[in-house]
């Protein structure tokens, strides 16, 4: 289940996502480095790289990014 009853929301994949829309948003183009967002993120809120790949694959399940043909991550709205 993703909502979680810990006493650290900052580590739900609600919130961790909300901040790689955010990230992504402010990237130049659609397009977007796997391991440059992480370093961003990071940089914000230090979390592990599974959790990050947990969030990502979460806004690909839901339709906010996608992986291009050149294997970045790629926006979808």
């Amino acid at each position: 289940m993703l909502l979680s009853t810990n006493i650290k929301p900052n580590k739900d994949v609600y919130y961790l996502g909300a901040k790689v829309i955010e990230i992504i948003n402010e990237a130049s183009s659609n397009k977007i480095d796997f391991f440059d967002t992480f370093h961003k993120l990071n940089s914000i809120e230090k979390i592990s790289m599974s959790l990050y790949i947990l969030t990502i694959d979460w806004l690909y399940i839901i339709g906010i990014i996608k992986q291009s043909e050149d294997k970045y991550l790629e926006k979808c709205f």
